[in-house]
């Protein structure tokens, strides 16, 4: 038998590059997940109720409810796409099923979905504003207490227009969003549940007063949603105006009422999302954040709408409260008129809290799923260039900012008319993802993690009848909604029609562009990983990390490379590619951008011209600070070194990477987190616990105590470092009794009496054989700081 002969490949010249696959991710728990996506789809509560009884009349209501009981059954699409898809969402789900082509025209009615929420969320805060401002003025004249400058000829108080000032203040607030998204903003589950805490009280305080109110005044429920009880206005017809269809057939008239209510149901595309950062067990606590997003938006949406229609007064809720409904239910209680004014206040700071964080969310949710698409080639790398001083994708930021200012501008404040347009995103999206998801049970037979019920199984086929149905009431819904909504179908389909050319032209010209982006990968060896470890990367313990975000001016990688002997000591050059919200799970070459392939050449060449050698690393990430401290953890290094951010001090870099250390799961290891300013100062923080650099005073006092002590016969086996430890103790027990008088203290002796090390080793300039980190940028370079998270 012939022996097997191995032949090697000639060894390659291109510089080894390993791209992480998987995107690294801080987890939240249920709860918060819940409250990230309420904070989308709570905001609906405070304008939903009322934009659907100008369409529909008194029965509105009903509608809201039933459109939040069928939520849970959207939601359980949801859910299914995200047991097969981490990552899911309608334009993952909607490409693996149904194919390229389809895949852009659902995303195109996804971003009208997000481009609408913000306008209509702010004009919608606005009108909250605006309204308490009115009325308050009101308020005032009748008593007396406004100037004659404030009053009108017949002595009423001067009202500010209320759709015109409720536009500039949307305005106001998107722009101030904008910025943040241009800088960078910093999206915390914290905040979330925050905001979500503080509804939740109001909610609270508002249905209990509510029931009171209904119960003493005896207010009856809303007339019962049939055909008889249903009076469209004349927008709500749409193209049926002068028909009779809605009279006529009793069903098409309840799927009308039912498409100009579906608006309550917005928000879901967040919870697929959401869903890669939720802790393990994920399915789980994915449900069980299902649940309490479909409890909670049934409590608050729905109960709130049917309470206002009992305790508003016919003649004020449509005229004067149609567009804050909310407020107007909180001053229709009963009670004292000052009470129910300070309640009205809490309203409106509540409801500018969650709609301002709904704009925010959809310039957020809307640059995520752009940024989704441009990394499977559908739009160019332009969209996707950086911002030179924040690294924001600001080209698309700018963007989405621009076509919801125009929004605002061109709907004049108008809630009816945003709200109409608003219902074409958020029915059409729903509808093409349940409809993939419909293809996808006999496109893909293998398990799920759960399934939408009922399934009935006729020998070995799966009838998925729940699926199906969810699917037909989407489809009728939105096709209803297409001959009864003027607005919505014409600014819907001429703006799905116009993103879907831009993603098909963008589209082509990627692929005329694939031989040139291939050719300048050849520079490059890429090795794909889907953990991040030393021995990816063929390192060796207590290396050094360099993060590189600017081509043009690598002075952290500079100062890392001239204090470095990487004989002895490992170099990799990291850079972490935020995926946002719309990101996906896990990536692929469309990760190896131009972007990246400028930054890895400048740091080649950079590494070359002081003739050492550095590793590179590509790592996506959802939160920067997680990404860098799992990364440094996983490659076992002693110091990572970065460039000062021009959003926060080297003392706020350093607490958000402690943070992130905190967060990690154990085994976890410690080092030295250095920050480098573009002229070279640095600044070193230790990471986690850690011996303290002391001063030679402080070690000078210790041994005098210890030698005043060691006179005392009974202290034979007093050792120095007992002396450390009752002083510790002691001042632990002073804490625990006088918080505050020992913070003062303690205060005071770090400003008078502490002295700000050198950076670099105490003592000595000596470096231990066994000692990883970087040697200081000589003497008085910087500091050296602790963080322990």
């Amino acid at each position: 038998m012939p022996s097997e002969q191995t032949y090697h490949a000639p060894q390659s010249n291109r510089v080894k590059l390993v791209v992480a696959s998987s995107v690294m991710l801080t987890f939240i728990s249920f709860w918060r997940a819940a409250a990230v996506v309420l904070n989308d789809l709570g905001s609906s509560a405070f304008y939903a109720g009322g934009i659907a009884e100008a369409a529909i009349g008194k029965s509105a209501p009903w509608f809201i409810l039933g459109v939040m009981l069928f939520s849970f059954a959207v939601r359980a699409v949801y859910v299914e796409s995200c047991s097969m898809f981490t990552r899911g969402g309608v334009y993952r789900v909607v490409k693996e099923a149904l194919g390229g082509t389809f895949a852009k025209v659902s995303v195109s009615a996804l971003m009208f979905d997000y481009i609408l929420t913000g306008p209509i969320s702010g004009v919608s805060a606005g009108q909250y504003i605006v309204g308490l401002l009115n009325e308050l003025l009101q308020v005032c004249a009748r008593n007396g207490y406004l100037p004659d400058t404030l009053m009108d000829s017949h002595h009423a108080a001067i009202l500010l227009p209320v759709n015109g000032a409720s536009a500039v203040l949307a305005i106001a607030v998107t722009v101030y969003y904008w910025w943040l998204n241009i800088k960078g903003i910093e999206e915390s589950s914290e905040k979330a549940l925050s905001v979500m805490k503080i509804t939740t009280v109001m909610v609270v305080i508002l249905l209990g007063w509510g029931f009171y109110t209904a119960w003493v005044r005896h207010a009856s429920l809303p007339p019962f949603p049939t055909p008889e009880n249903l009076h469209f206005s004349m927008p709500a017809l749409g193209f049926l105006q002068g028909t009779k269809l809605a009279s006529m057939f009793g069903l098409f008239g309840i799927l009308m009422a039912f498409g100009h209510s579906v608006l309550a149901m917005s928000g879901e595309e967040t919870l697929a999302q959401v869903n890669r950062e939720i802790a393990h067990p994920k399915l789980k606590n994915l449900k069980r954040a299902a649940i309490v997003i479909a409890i909670y938006s049934f409590v608050f949406t729905g109960i709130a709408s049917l309470l206002a229609v009992m305790i508003i007064p016919d003649s004020v809720r449509v005229p004067v409260y149609n567009q804050n409904l909310i407020a107007g239910l909180a001053m229709y209680m009963v009670g004292p008129l000052s009470l129910r004014i300070i309640f009205r206040i809490f309203v409106v700071v509540v409801g500018f809290l969650i709609l301002s964080g709904a704009i925010n969310a959809s310039i957020i949710g809307s640059t995520g799923v752009l940024m989704r698409v441009a990394e499977d080639g559908v739009l160019t790398d332009w969209f996707r260039k950086p911002h030179k001083r924040f690294g924001t994708s600001y080209r698309i930021v700018n963007l989405v900012t621009a076509l919801q200012l125009f929004t605002i501008v061109v709907s004049g404040g108008n809630m009816d008319m945003l709200g109409e347009a608003y219902a074409f995103g958020v029915i059409w999206s729903f509808t093409f993802n349940s409809l993939a998801m419909l293809v996808l049970r006999w496109k893909y037979k293998g398990e799920r993690g759960w399934k939408v019920p009922v399934n009935i199984r006729i020998g070995k086929m799966e009838l998925p009848v729940g699926l199906f149905s969810v699917f037909l009431v989407l489809l009728m819904t939105a096709t209803v909604n297409l001959f009864t909504k003027t607005v919505a179908t014409e600014s819907g389909i001429a703006f799905a029609v116009v993103f879907f050319v831009i993603f098909t032209i963008s589209e082509r010209h990627n692929s005329k562009r694939t031989l040139v982006t291939e050719q300048m990968k050849e520079h490059f060896q890429l090795e794909h990983e889907e953990k991040i470890s030393r021995e990816a990367l063929a390192i060796r313990p207590g290396g050094v990390l360099a993060t590189m975000r600017d081509a043009s001016n690598p002075f952290a990688l500079k100062w890392v490379l001239s204090r470095t002997d990487t004989e002895q000591q490992d170099v990799v050059v990291l850079t972490a590619r935020m995926m946002g919200a719309g990101g996906p799970e896990y990536v692929d070459d469309q990760l190896f951008s131009e972007y990246e392939q400028m930054l890895f050449t400048k740091a080649v060449s950079v590494a070359e011209s002081f003739g050492k050698h550095v590793s590179l690393l590509v790592v996506p990430a959802g939160d920067i600070f997680a990404a860098l401290v799992q990364t440094a953890n996983n490659l076992e290094v002693d110091a990572l070194v970065s460039g000062l951010s021009h959003r926060m001090t080297a003392q706020e870099q350093a607490f958000h990477v402690g943070q992130a250390w905190e967060n990690l799961p154990e085994p976890k290891r410690q080092f030295t987190f250095y920050v480098i300013s573009s002229n070279g100062e640095a600044q070193a923080f230790h990471i986690g616990p850690h011996a303290p650099t002391l001063q030679a005073e402080d070690v000078q006092l210790v041994h005098r105590l210890w030698l005043n002590f060691k006179r005392d016969p009974e202290m034979g086996n007093l050792h120095h470092h007992d002396i450390v430890t009752y002083a510790l103790t002691r001042l632990a027990g002073e804490y625990a009794r006088d918080k505050e008088e020992t913070l003062k203290g303690l205060r005071r002796f770090a400003h008078d009496g502490a002295k700000s090390p050198t950076l670099g080793l105490p003592g000595s300039q000596r470096r231990d054989p066994k000692d990883y980190s970087i040697p200081a940028p000589g003497i008085g370079g910087g500091n050296v700081d602790d963080i322990d998270g």
